[in-house]
């Protein structure tokens, strides 16, 4: 009777084994689409054995059945690991193309055809004007085409400013992302803990839920990670403490007063009262995949948006190193300055032509027009008097085309000598109102209202046909360099067809290495999946398996109940 109560134990371990490996099955095929889902195993063992005795040849021993001897939730860390620093390597390619493209569509074609037609515009109406200088059909041309040419350059440019501001809002909506995965993480840490607290169960779905965090993280920023042996995981964000077993830290938001632009830091490493901020990004070293420094979308999209708005003055007159330093690494700097010195040299090469200057050769003392006395060095740039043009006004100096909002081209002094002097106002580059950019240039609004006060004339009122060929040449002076890392100069035409095809070449290596790197994620995720993914027709089989199993044990106990039944009423009788 005990051996005969024994074999039902016997069939009810069978059952319940079964069961739980039926409900385990079951749990993974209706996760089969779950993201991040990893499917879980059942691992089968023995319940402990009653020896008896010992025999010559082997112990008298009897089971008491099946069990589960573990649910396996398996993952590979290599495979993680990888994954997650390619993925991360993919954003930040992806991200640095995006930004390349968005700013193409800008200029309305890949080869900025509508923006070029309007340079080509502008150029045609001075070689019109040079046919005939005096025709007010040709000085009304100038002057519309230089509006247009104006207002297209203005608009090009504040779109450029405002897709900034677009990334800039992306950089902060990643950043409050970041903070809320470090937070999920920190959470489903304890839950974790708390869970395997007893040595007993594994947390799958906490695990999963955590694994899917640590995945998406990777994309922002270059993570590292360690678990302990309580279950919880470290993670430290760009080699600094993000997740701890006590905390999950924030990254801080610095805002320009200027310009609006987030910079992420670490307020527990900086001290704000001071000025004092500890960067979450480093971006002093070189962006490589040898350094392992080309990793987030984050990091990519603070790099391309820059941390200012960029003119000329950010690019001319730099060396090389300082350039691939500074405004070379910013897709949105360099596109920006390289545009604002496109601009600025035409209208400083017309404006020169129109009112040129030379430098004193002797000293000038004298009053200048607000009664000041001044004292002028020799080799003060003063306009070239003898050697102008004017519009049919006469006067002297000429109107120029281009006029700055913060300051006049010419302040006018009388000098000692009885002479009057027009000193050329030097451009202020920590000033934009007293520069030749883009952002606080208009066209002359005296001309503008009458256009034959464009310069036409020679001061004897003869038309100054040797003027406007000098004026239509400057489209076709080489003497403008795209960038530092430019060899040879060329002209304004070229300038803009290499400034395009540049940007081109920047986008197409940024979308190649993208799509390298996604390819080889995807190989990566696959490998993971063969691991750790849910097969239909491998659960369908197993379903059917641990199905007969279950009713194997279900007839094995009948027959054991049907076998005591028969020997209870045998002895009843």
């Amino acid at each position: 009777m005990a051996n005969g109560m024994g074999s039902l134990y016997i069939g009810a371990s069978g059952l319940r084994s079964s069961q739980t490996a039926i409900n385990t099955t079951a749990n993974n095929l209706a996760n089969v689409n779950t993201t991040g889902y990893v499917r879980q195993q059942v691992l089968f063992g023995d319940k402990t054995y009653i020896t008896y005795g010992k025999a010559a040849v082997s112990k008298q021993q009897a089971g008491l059945g099946v069990s589960i001897a573990d649910v396996v939730h398996t993952r590979d860390i290599f495979l993680d690991r990888s994954y997650r620093t390619e993925s991360g390597r993919q954003s930040f390619y992806a991200a640095c193309y995006s930004t390349t493209s968005e700013v193409e569509t800008y200029f309305q074609e890949m080869e900025g055809q509508a923006f070029q037609d309007n340079l080509e515009d502008f150029w045609g109406a001075f070689q019109e004007f040079e046919k005939d200088p005096s025709d007010s059909i040709n000085q009304n041309l100038v002057m519309q085409k230089a509006s247009l040419f104006l207002s297209r350059t203005k608009s090009v440019y504040s779109s450029l400013q405002n897709y900034q501001t677009n990334i800039n809002t992306q950089i902060s909506d990643n950043i409050d992302r970041i903070n809320e995965l470090g937070k999920t993480i920190f959470t489903l840490n304890q839950k974790i803990s708390a869970v395997e607290a007893g040595g007993v169960e594994t947390a799958m779905s906490l695990r999963d839920e955590r694994d899917n965090a640590l995945d998406e993280l990777a994309t922002y920023a270059t993570i590292d990670y360690k678990e302990l042996s309580d279950g919880t995981v470290k993670v430290k964000l760009e080699g600094v403490d993000f997740v701890d077993e006590a905390h999950a830290f924030q990254i801080a938001k610095k805002v320009d007063d200027l310009t609006g632009f987030i910079t992420p830091y670490w307020p527990q490493m900086s001290d704000t009262n001071r000025n004092e901020y500890s960067e979450v990004f480093n971006f002093n070293v070189d962006i490589s995949s040898e350094y392992n420094t080309d990793v987030g979308g984050l990091k990519a999209l603070i790099m391309q948006r820059g941390d200012h708005y960029a003119n000329y003055s950010d690019i001319e007159g730099m060396s090389q190193e300082t350039y691939n330093d500074t405004t070379g690494m910013s897709v949105m700097l360099v596109i920006e300055s390289q545009l604002d010195q496109l601009f600025h040299n035409i209208v400083t090469s017309i404006n020169d032509t129109i009112c040129p200057n030379i430098e004193s050769d002797k000293v000038i003392n004298g009053i200048d027009e607000n009664g000041n006395a001044v004292t002028l060095p020799a080799g003060t740039k003063i306009l070239d008097t003898a050697n102008c043009a004017v519009g049919a006004d006469g006067k002297i100096p000429p109107e120029e085309l281009f006029t700055r909002t913060g300051c006049d081209r010419y302040t006018k002094v009388t000098g000692a000598d009885g002479n009057t002097y027009y000193v050329y106002n030097e451009e202020d580059l920590s000033d934009t109102s007293k520069m030749y950019t883009t952002r606080s240039l208009s066209v002359n609004a005296q001309i503008m209202d009458q256009p034959s006060r464009l310069a036409h004339l020679t001061q004897e009122g003869k038309v100054a046909y040797s003027f406007a060929q000098t004026l239509a040449a400057v489209w076709e002076k080489s003497e403008i360099t795209l960038s530092p890392n430019s060899t040879g100069t060329c002209t304004f035409g070229e300038y803009y067809a290499q400034m395009i095809g540049e940007l081109g070449t920047v986008g197409s290596v940024y979308d190649s290495t993208s799509t390298t790197l996604e390819g080889t994620a995807t190989a990566i995720d696959n490998k993971r999946t063969q691991v750790t993914g849910v097969s239909s027709d491998e659960e369908l089989t197993n379903m059917i398996k641990y199905q007969n199993a279950y009713n194997a044990a279900s007839r094995y106990i009948n027959v054991v109940s049907e076998m005591i039944d028969v020997l209870l009423t045998g002895l009843g009788a």
